[in-house]
C-alpha cells in the first residue's frame, strides 16, 4: 500500500484515455510521481547536492528524472532535442549558486514533466508503437514503445536511487 493507504497504482485499474498498451508505462510513472511526492515532502534544500559515498545528489535525480522524461518523449515523436533540452542537460546535476532550484521545484518540474508525458501518452497511435525512431546525435535506432517502456523503466530506476541516497542523508 502506497503512505495514502491505496494500493500501487498498476493496481488501481486501467487509466482513461491511455491506449491499453501503454497503460503499464502510465502506471509506472504515476507511481513514480507519487513515491518521489511522499519521499520529498520534507527533504531541506541543504541537503540536495550532496554525495554521499560520491553516488549522485539528490538534486541531480530530481532534474534528471524530469529531464530524461522530456528528452525519450522528444524521441518517441520522432524529434531530435532543442537547443533548450541539450542545455538542460549539459546543467544536469550541476549544482547553480544563482539559480533558485529548491526541493519543491525540482519536485515540481518532475510532476509537471509526468503531467505532460501522460498528455502525450493518451495521444499516442498504438499502430505507432513499433515505428523506429533514433536516440541522440548517433542516431541509434529504437521503437517508440521502446522508448517509452525506457522512459518508465529509467525513471524507475533513478526513483530507487533517490530513495537510498535520501535515506543515507536523513539517517538520523
Amino acid at each position: 500500500m502506497s503512505a495514502n493507504n491505496l494500493p500501487e497504482v498498476w493496481l488501481r485499474g486501467p487509466l482513461p484515455d491511455v491506449p491499453a498498451l501503454l497503460q503499464p508505462v502510465a502506471h509506472a510513472l504515476l507511481q513514480a510521481r507519487e513515491e518521489v511526492n511522499a519521499l520529498m515532502g520534507d527533504f531541506p534544500d541543504d541537503l540536495l547536492w550532496e554525495r554521499p559515498a560520491t553516488v549522485a545528489s539528490v538534486g541531480f535525480h530530481l532534474q534528471h528524472l524530469a529531464g530524461v522524461l522530456d528528452r525519450l518523449f522528444s524521441y518517441a515523436e520522432g524529434r531530435s532535442l532543442s537547443d533548450s533540452q541539450l542545455a538542460s542537460l549539459a546543467t544536469e546535476g550541476k549544482f547553480n549558486p544563482d539559480g533558485h532550484e529548491t526541493t519543491h521545484t525540482l519536485v515540481q518540474r518532475f510532476n509537471a514533466q509526468v503531467a505532460t508525458v501522460l498528455a502525450q501518452l493518451r495521444t499516442t497511435d498504438e499502430s505507432t508503437l513499433t515505428e523506429v525512431r533514433y536516440v541522440g546525435r548517433g542516431r541509434v535506432p529504437s521503437t517508440v514503445i521502446g522508448l517509452l517502456v525506457h522512459s518508465a523503466e529509467h525513471t524507475t530506476r533513478h526513483v530507487g536511487q533517490l530513495l537510498v541516497t535520501v535515506r543515507i542523508l536523513t539517517q538520523h
